[in-house]
C-alpha cells in the first residue's frame, strides 16, 4: 500500500513539475509574441504593445544601455523579429538592408546595392532611407530611398526578387525620397508609387509580378493602414491631395476625401474609432470624419475640424477616445490629447521638441527629433513626464521600437539598445 501511495505522490510531482514547465514556457512564449514588431507602427500597426514590468522612473542617466554601434544615414524604423533586428542605412553611393543580433547589435548579414536619390532631391534634411521594410515569414520587404523594392530572404539576406516602383509603374517623385512602407495583404505586398491608373499597386508576395493596379492619385510620405468598417476591410492612405478608401482584393476605390496642404506632405497615418476616423497633417490641421455604409457607397462627414493639432512626420496613438501625439512642424512643439470623436483638446504640454512615441505598460516612451528620450503618462486629465535623459544627436525622427523590455532606437548615424525593465 505504501507503495502504491509513494508512486501516485512521484507521478503527481512529476506532473505538476510539467505543469510548471509548461506555464514557463507559455509565459516566455506569450513574451516573445508581444515582442515582434515586423511592420511600420508594429503589432497592428498602433505602435501599442503588451509590454510589462517596465520601470515607472530610470535613473538621471537614463535607461540601462545594453549596447551602441555606429550606422549609416537612414530614418528607417528598425524590425524585431525573435533575437534579430532588421533595417535600412546607406552610405554615399549605397543603400544597405541589415540584420543584426538583437542581443549584440552584431551584424548577421547585409544586402547592399548602388542607389542614388532621384534628380532635385532635397538633400537638407538628408538622404534616406527612410521606408520601413516588412518582414513577412521568411521574407523581408524593402523600399529604398529611390523607389527601388527588393523581396529577401530574411535569414541570410538572399535577393528573391527587385522592382523599381517609380520607374516601372512611371509614379511621382517625391522631392524627399521615397518613404512609405509596403504592407501585407493576404498573397500580396501593397505599395503606393503614384502613376496614372496605378497609384497603388499589388505584387505577388513571392514572384513581385503585379497582382493589380488602380486609381491615379499622386503619392505621398505615408503608409497605408487596414480598417474594418461594417465588416469590411478597408485599406486607407494618405495620398498627396486626399485620403482615401480602397478595397485591398483589387484596388477598387471604396471612398476619398480631399484634404490637402501646400507641400504635399500628407504623413502621419490615420485613427479609427468604431465608424469615426482622425487625420492630421501640417498646416490642414486635424479632422474627425464619420464614415457611415449606405448601401453599395460609404457616406463621409466632417464631424469637427481644428488647426490647432497638426501632426507633421510624426506618429500619434490612440487609447480609449483620445489620440495622443507631438503636435507641430516647427518649435515650439507640444505633446497633445485629442478627443477622436470631438475634436476637444484635452491639453497641449511643452517638454519635448518634435517627438515620436511608442505605448507600453500604461506608459508613453516618447523620442524627440533633438535625441532626447522620455517617459511619461498622460490621460485627458493630465500629462506627466516622469523621465528624461539627452541620449542620441539630433536628428532622431525614426520611431523606438520595443520588443518585450528592449527598446531599440536609433539617429542618423547610430543606433541603440536599451533595458527599461
Amino acid at each position: 500500500m505504501d507503495t502504491i501511495i509513494e508512486n501516485h505522490r512521484r507521478a503527481w510531482r512529476s506532473v505538476s513539475r510539467m505543469a510548471v514547465t509548461a506555464l514557463t514556457f507559455s509565459a516566455l512564449t506569450s513574451q516573445m509574441a508581444v515582442a515582434q514588431w515586423t511592420q511600420w507602427g508594429g503589432p497592428n500597426q498602433s505602435f501599442k504593445v503588451d509590454s510589462t514590468g517596465l520601470a515607472d522612473k530610470w535613473p538621471d542617466e537614463g535607461p540601462k544601455k545594453l549596447w551602441t554601434r555606429d550606422l549609416g544615414e537612414g530614418y528607417s524604423a528598425i524590425l524585431a523579429e525573435n533575437d534579430r533586428l532588421y533595417t535600412m542605412y546607406r552610405d554615399k553611393k549605397r543603400e544597405y538592408t541589415i540584420c543584426m543580433d538583437a542581443k549584440t547589435g552584431d551584424t548577421i548579414w547585409e544586402h547592399k546595392f548602388t542607389s542614388k536619390p532621384e534628380e532635385g532631391h532635397v538633400e537638407q534634411f538628408g538622404t534616406g532611407p527612410r521606408s520601413t521594410p516588412l518582414i513577412v515569414g521568411d521574407r523581408i520587404y524593402t523600399i529604398g530611398i529611390a523607389g527601388k523594392m527588393h523581396c529577401l530572404n530574411k535569414e541570410d539576406g538572399k535577393k528573391y526578387w527587385s522592382v523599381n516602383l517609380w520607374k516601372k509603374y512611371k509614379g511621382n517623385v517625391l522631392n524627399h525620397g521615397y518613404s512609405s512602407s509596403p504592407i501585407e495583404y493576404k498573397d500580396s505586398i501593397i505599395v503606393l508609387v503614384g502613376g496614372e491608373n496605378q497609384s497603388i499597386i499589388a505584387l505577388d508576395k513571392l514572384t513581385g509580378k503585379t497582382k493589380w493596379k488602380k486609381l491615379s492619385y499622386e503619392n505621398s510620405y505615408s503608409t497605408p493602414k487596414m480598417i474594418n468598417l461594417a465588416g469590411e476591410d478597408h485599406l486607407v492612405t494618405f495620398m498627396a491631395n486626399e485620403i482615401v478608401g480602397f478595397n485591398p482584393d483589387n484596388g477598387n476605390l471604396l471612398w476619398s476625401y480631399e484634404i490637402g496642404n501646400q507641400w504635399k506632405q500628407n504623413i502621419c497615418m490615420p485613427v479609427i474609432d468604431d465608424d469615426i476616423l482622425f487625420l492630421s497633417t501640417s498646416t490642414a490641421g486635424s479632422r474627425g470624419l464619420k464614415l457611415t455604409k449606405n448601401g453599395d457607397k460609404i457616406d463621409i462627414e466632417e464631424v469637427w475640424s481644428t488647426r490647432k493639432v497638426q501632426f507633421y512626420h510624426v506618429n500619434s496613438i490612440k487609447i480609449g477616445d483620445y489620440v495622443y501625439g507631438s503636435t507641430g512642424n516647427r518649435a515650439p512643439n507640444f505633446f497633445a490629447a485629442v478627443n477622436i470623436k470631438t475634436g476637444d483638446i484635452a491639453w497641449r504640454k511643452r517638454g519635448f521638441a518634435k517627438a515620436t512615441c511608442v505605448y507600453a505598460d500604461g506608459k508613453f516612451i516618447i523620442l524627440d527629433e533633438d535625441g532626447v528620450l522620455g517617459l511619461a503618462t498622460a490621460t485627458p486629465e493630465e500629462f506627466t513626464i516622469l523621465s528624461k535623459v539627452q541620449l542620441l544627436d539630433k536628428v532622431a525622427w525614426s520611431v523606438p521600437t520595443l520588443a518585450g523590455k528592449t527598446l531599440f532606437v536609433r539617429d542618423k548615424k547610430k543606433i541603440m539598445a536599451l533595458d527599461l525593465g
